[in-house]
């Protein structure tokens, strides 16, 4: 361009603030091989960047491709909100016996009944898949989690790389046999520790810092759930208070009859 070259004269750019450094290197070529090197340089970057395209997909940058369209289809229920399993709800439901019954359809009764929770990633939701996919492993989520600040075993970042690996794992086994062949392993206890599922307090400070809108906690809950509802695995403690919400209707270990009388109690007391 400085030297009036054509296509270059026409179109200035001006100096670049790096290139123009190299000036001295290359001012002993002429014309046609400065061209020759602009070329070079530019088709070098051109293949560079398609192939760095073709490498994402099977390295952890496919995050930059996946960031967006995980943060489009972000949630927007109330953080912690767990889906409630429409067989189940239909159940229950129907149980209840409402005035109206035509409004209620019957469960079903040929069809095969659903898992509770999540042991593997067969039983995760695609937005789940795509969360994993997306993280950037950047530790924000695990810098704001109170369990691991204090020291237990959950981190929310191990738990989406753990939900991740799993994936691959479970592609390349599909690659091989054609078809997902049971290697005797899950995300649950393979990857995932009961410690690490039981030392979540779900108060949603990873869903709050992660900057793609990527949720640990809806994996946490969909393998709580199967643990407590699968595996009947659960503190004696828990084991307790879920007696007492079924019958009771309440936590704590007195009847419906009772409240008014343990309000009472409460009142004297304070």
């Amino acid at each position: 361009q400085a030297r009036g070259a054509e296509h270059y004269s026409d179109n200035p750019t001006g100096n670049f603030i790096l290139s123009r450094h190299l000036h001295p290197l290359i001012n002993s070529l002429n014309n046609e091989g400065l061209q020759l090197v602009e070329r070079g340089c530019w088709w070098l970057h051109i293949v560079g960047i398609f192939a760095f395209l073709n490498y994402l997909p099977y390295s952890k940058h496919l995050h930059i491709l996946l960031a967006f369209p995980n943060a489009w289809y972000a949630r927007l229920e109330p953080m912690g909100k767990m889906y409630n399993m429409e067989s189940i709800q239909q159940e229950v439901l129907y149980a209840m016996q409402p005035v109206n019954t035509q409004d209620v359809a019957s469960p079903p009764v040929e069809t095969a009944p659903q898992k509770f929770g999540a042991k593997d990633i067969h039983d995760l939701s695609w937005k789940s898949l795509m969360d994993a996919y997306s993280c950037t492993e950047c530790g924000r989520c695990s810098a704001a989690c109170p369990a691991t600040q204090t020291g237990k075993l959950l981190s929310p970042r191990k738990i989406m790389m753990d939900t991740r690996d799993r994936a691959e794992e479970i592609g390349k086994n599909i690659n091989t046999n054609k078809e997902f062949k049971e290697d005797g392993k899950s995300l649950l206890h393979d990857y995932i520790s009961v410690e690490e599922l039981r030392a979540c307090t779900t108060c949603n400070a990873c869903v709050q810092e992660c900057p793609v809108s990527i949720s640990p906690l809806d994996i946490i809950l969909e393998l709580r759930r199967y643990l407590v509802m699968e595996e009947s695995n659960s503190p004696p403690e828990w084991a307790a208070m879920f007696s007492n919400v079924e019958n009771n209707f309440a936590p704590w270990k007195f009847s419906p009859d009772e409240r008014d009388k343990w309000v009472e109690e409460v009142k004297s007391k304070s």
